[in-house]
């Protein structure tokens, strides 16, 4: 076993653009299924920072602008050099946030909608520069159907979207240029067409669901673009472990999900190993993967991700999911 190294920063694919190999996502703190108070968001960024990790990742879409005016709130008294920042560009649904905050939102990927989403996000954070932004939501699921989709690819392409965002990184405002991906078939998609630097994966790679290694993660590989994976713990199941009302993709998980779940953790017992640990650690073994980014709502969740990214675990872990058919046998992973 090899020990994971939470904080040491890697490059995202060609650009100045660098990631601590244990971020922060920032999607909790705009209160998805409970309300907290920006007392305790505070604490929670602080326990991140001051322990070392160097990567925040927001939206506007977190909270409806609830998590950006928090994670702004607490790293614009930061020194600018401490920390790298990912913000976004564009996404609806307003009743999506138990506590978000009550403004609605639109998807619009022309040139003035990356523009007015950039310069938003700018002011609602309080600080005059992010060091990436990513395209967030252009899928089935929130495009609605292939009309959907293919209108938001040529607002990028023919309205001029991508070529603000290029623009923006070959003035050296932002450093590299990145898609969100929820589902397996969009990023060949997106490289299809546009200059990628990475893809923030959320669901198609953890430990419950390798899809992304049959074409995404390969094609990533062969064109150099880095990966993050956000929802490393499939949305809830993977930290809480396999019980009625554990969350999977944002649902309640079925029956056979949580069995699943169950079989994965009690492997993970025999090694003396937190089903948490395995989860975090188990995505960065992939050369394209350059940064997991788990959610956290308090002090104690942010210690208890630190804790379980550098838990030692035996390689006989690993082959033993392998050889009960748990892990796809050709999943990298660590050691």
């Amino acid at each position: 076993m090899n020990p994971v190294e939470p904080f040491r920063r890697r490059p995202v694919a060609g650009t100045d653009f660098q990631v601590t190999q244990l971020g922060f996502g920032g999607g909790t703190l705009g209160d998805p299924d409970e309300v907290t108070d920006n007392a305790q968001a505070d604490a929670t960024l602080a326990t991140a920072f001051e322990a070392g990790v160097g990567y925040f990742d927001t939206a506007p879409w977190y909270g409806n602008t609830k998590s950006e005016h928090r994670v702004g709130h607490y790293l614009r008294a930061r020194p600018r050099d401490s920390y790298t920042l990912r913000a976004f560009s564009s996404s609806a649904w307003a009743v999506r946030w138990r506590g978000g905050l009550s403004f609605d939102l639109r998807f619009d990927y022309t040139a003035d909608g990356i523009t007015r989403s950039y310069e938003d996000s700018l002011q609602r954070l309080g600080i005059n520069g992010v060091d990436a932004l990513t395209i967030h939501d252009l899928d089935f699921k929130h495009q609605k159907n292939e009309q959907g989709v293919q209108r938001g690819f040529e607002q990028l392409d023919a309205g001029g979207g991508f070529a603000t965002l290029k623009a923006l990184k070959n003035s050296g405002e932002i450093h590299a240029i990145g898609a969100g991906v929820n589902h397996v078939g969009m990023i060949p998609r997106f490289l299809e067409h546009f200059d990628m630097d990475y893809f923030l994966v959320a669901m198609p790679y953890t430990l419950l669901d390798q899809s992304a290694l049959d074409d995404e993660l390969p094609l990533c590989q062969h064109r150099g673009v880095s990966v993050i994976i956000g929802a490393v713990f499939a949305s809830g199941i993977l930290a809480t472990g396999g019980r009625p009302g554990s969350l999977y993709g944002y649902q309640p998980a079925d029956a056979r999900t949580i069995e699943k779940v169950n079989r994965v953790d009690a492997v993970c017992r025999r090694h003396a190993t937190p089903l948490a640990a395995a989860a975090l650690q188990f995505p960065l073994a992939h050369s394209q993967v350059v940064s997991v980014i788990p959610g956290a709502n308090s002090p104690t969740q942010v210690q208890q991700n630190l804790r379980h990214m550098v838990h030692p675990i035996p390689d006989e872990l690993w082959t033993e999911l392998k050889q009960e058919g748990l892990l796809r046998a050709d999943a990298p992973t660590p050691g």
